[in-house]
């Protein structure tokens, strides 16, 4: 995903920042290459195929009780990239 593009976009909820994190699967197994993830609505938004989905309906809610780092905690992949 271009970092540029990153600069611009926002949640689409509460116009907040979001954070760039490596990809995985959805729980319904639907893989993603990476997230978009707003910590103030502790939503990720899938980016697949190299497009962002911004739709509140397609996020992942994160949950503060399941002990995994909180998303401002991990080092951003595309830091130091131009």
């Amino acid at each position: 995903m271009d970092a540029r593009l990153l600069e611009i976009l926002v949640c689409p909820l509460c116009k907040g920042p979001l954070k760039r994190l490596p990809g995985g699967r959805s729980a319904d197994g639907t893989p993603f290459d990476a997230e978009l993830v707003c910590n103030a609505d502790r939503l990720a938004y899938p980016v697949r195929d190299g497009i962002p989905v911004m739709l509140e309906s397609e996020a992942r809610r994160l949950d503060p009780e399941a002990g995994g780092p909180e998303p401002r905690d991990l080092p951003d992949p595309g830091a130091g990239e131009p």
